[in-house]
């Protein structure tokens, strides 16, 4: 597939029997192309806020039929999303073109797989502590001058990665695809404490996928599907495939994408029990994530998009399309290489047509929109409030989805849900409540006016309460953006009224006789800016002030 070099010097060798004799295992005691970066202050450099803030979202109006007229209002966007952070690659000596891969996330803790585009090998893995979503910290990095990474999984106290090397070049490997058992403590990898290795057949490991104490592996073009023991990497089970790019698990089976046939169903011991044809082609050397969705099958596949598959009874169901900004031409391949659910949310890693987000609405999914990143994004993957991009190499970028929480939409239940203009005007004298989750151009209070707004909010541009009016807001909202820094003016004697999470890439203005009231005790204000404060200024209420700017 390659062409590289993985100067390996062993002091020792373990060679373990398995029911393959063309995979080896071996302890990596002297790591000679394996580098560590232990500089705290080149960690800390990784993390960049340069485009942190609000993000636009860019319709593609040819497949989502939102055509609006110059005489009709735009609407608010349905998807108040805000980038938090991006995590540059990481660099190395001569090593300077690394991209992100992939991503696997659990608890606290992201894990990013580096590779190289081309003909030569490197790679790296970062560890990200991602415990305080306002302030990822990349904990720990390994670079390795002669390997790519392609994938990789966490699990009890063990960091698994599988990738690329020139087996050609190495007196212990037997194959170019291998996989690697790392040692974490507390966020960081020790290499000290004893890598292990193991091969197998194949142009490339691909992925990698761990259940209880076994390890699957796939790898690409003449490879195999291979379950490891998490102990020791000796092999327990394996079979050889065409050219296999992903795995996933469901009710103890195993989907694997073959790219000369489609999709094959296994059983958790590696027997063939279904196979669905795909008739696409996946390209060569390419990795397209396949996953289940309950009775579905979802495949990433390439130009066509994703492919929606009933699992029982094989049938297409629906391709989702690539869309694209209308703006901002694509820069690379379009094409689909993994998709991620968020409940009703589907986001689609489109290469260099970037991250779509998708409408799942049951029977079918409609494609909604083009979030206006930087970077070829590679794979997805979404926990909870948060989706975490690799962006090629542009890094790993750090999104708040700022979904509408339970509770709080339980608690609003008497509100009615906003459906108006994405410019919000509460004209002079005017009350208005609304509960929901937007994302708005900008929002004016005039005088004496007052608005409730009970949700997760984003708001481009700025937002101005004048004189005397009211302000309060129960959940979330985020203003501006850090490379194009917006406000929050309260004006003369007018009150905000927080309950919940303010972020503003920009400044707080509170002229005189302003107030800013917290309520409760758990409320939190991230300002990027200043707080800039008039004469008899009343700040109020528990809060945490995550820049300390007051």
């Amino acid at each position: 597939m390659k062409k590289g070099i993985f100067s390996i010097f062993l002091m020792a060798f373990v060679f373990v029997a398995s029911c393959s004799d063309e995979t080896t295992i071996f302890i990596d005691e002297q790591k000679s192309s394996i580098f560590e970066e232990n500089d705290a202050i080149t960690l800390a450099g990784s993390v960049n806020f340069e485009n942190a803030g609000v993000l636009e979202i860019a319709i593609d109006e040819n497949y989502t039929g939102k055509r609006t007229s110059k005489a009709v209002e735009e609407p608010a966007g349905n998807y108040p999303m805000t980038l938090i952070a991006q995590v540059n690659s990481p660099t190395y000596g001569p090593i300077t073109s690394l991209t992100a891969a992939h991503v696997y996330v659990e608890n606290d803790y992201a894990y990013v797989a580096y590779n190289t585009a081309g003909e030569d090998y490197s790679g790296a893995i970062d560890i990200i502590n991602v415990a305080d979503p306002n302030n990822p910290t990349v904990t720990s990095r390994v670079v390795y001058a002669n390997a790519d990474i392609n994938s990789l999984q966490y699990s009890d106290g063990y960091l698994f990665a599988v990738g690329g090397m020139d087996a050609t070049s190495s007196f212990t490997a037997l194959s170019n695809s291998f996989i690697t058992k790392i040692p974490v403590f507390s966020g960081v990898m020790d290499t000290d404490a004893g890598v292990i290795y193991g091969f197998q057949a194949g142009d490339n490991a691909t992925d990698i996928a761990i259940d209880k104490n076994e390890v699957y592996v796939t790898s690409g073009k003449d490879g195999t599907i291979t379950i490891y023991d998490t102990k020791d990497l000796s092999i327990k089970e394996e079979e050889a495939y065409a050219d296999l790019r992903s795995l996933a698990f469901y009710d103890n089976k195993v989907a694997v994408l073959d790219a000369g046939m489609g999709i094959r169903i296994l059983d958790d011991n590696l027997k063939l029990k279904k196979e669905i044809p795909v008739d696409t082609d996946f390209g060569l050397y390419t990795k397209r994530s396949i996953d289940f969705i309950e009775d579905k099958i979802i495949l990433a596949e390439g130009a066509k998009g994703a492919g929606v598959y009933s699992h029982d009874s094989g049938t297409l169901l629906q391709y989702i399309p690539i869309i694209t900004d209308p703006l901002n031409p694509p820069t690379g391949d379009m094409v689909t290489n993994a998709v991620a659910i968020n409940k009703d949310m589907v986001l689609m890693a489109n290469g260099g047509a970037g991250l779509s987000v998708s409408d799942d609405e049951g029977n079918t999914t409609e494609p909604y929109g083009v979030i206006q990143l930087e970077g070829s994004i590679n794979y997805v993957q979404t926990v909870g409030d948060y989706a975490f991009a690799a962006a090629g190499q542009q890094g790993l970028q750090i999104i708040k989805l700022n979904r509408l929480s339970l509770s709080l939409a339980a608690q609003c239940s008497s509100l009615a849900e906003y459906n108006g203009s994405a410019k919000l005007v509460i004209n002079e004298g005017e009350e208005y409540a609304f509960s929901g989750s937007k994302s708005f151009n900008f929002i004016k209070l005039e005088k004496e006016s007052s608005l409730l707004i009970c949700g997760t909010w984003t708001v481009s541009n700025d937002v101005d309460v004048k004189e005397n009016a009211l302000l309060e807001m129960n959940g979330s909202i985020s203003v501006g953006k850090n490379k194009r820094r917006k406000e929050i003016k309260v004006e003369k004697g007018a009150t905000f009224r927080v309950e919940g999470n303010v972020t503003i890439y920009g400044d707080l203005d509170l002229e005189d006789d302003a107030a800013i009231e917290f309520i409760g005790e758990d409320s939190v204000i991230n300002i990027f800016g200043k707080v800039n404060m008039g004469n008899n200024v009343s700040v109020t209420g528990v809060f945490e002030d995550v820049q300390n700017k007051f």
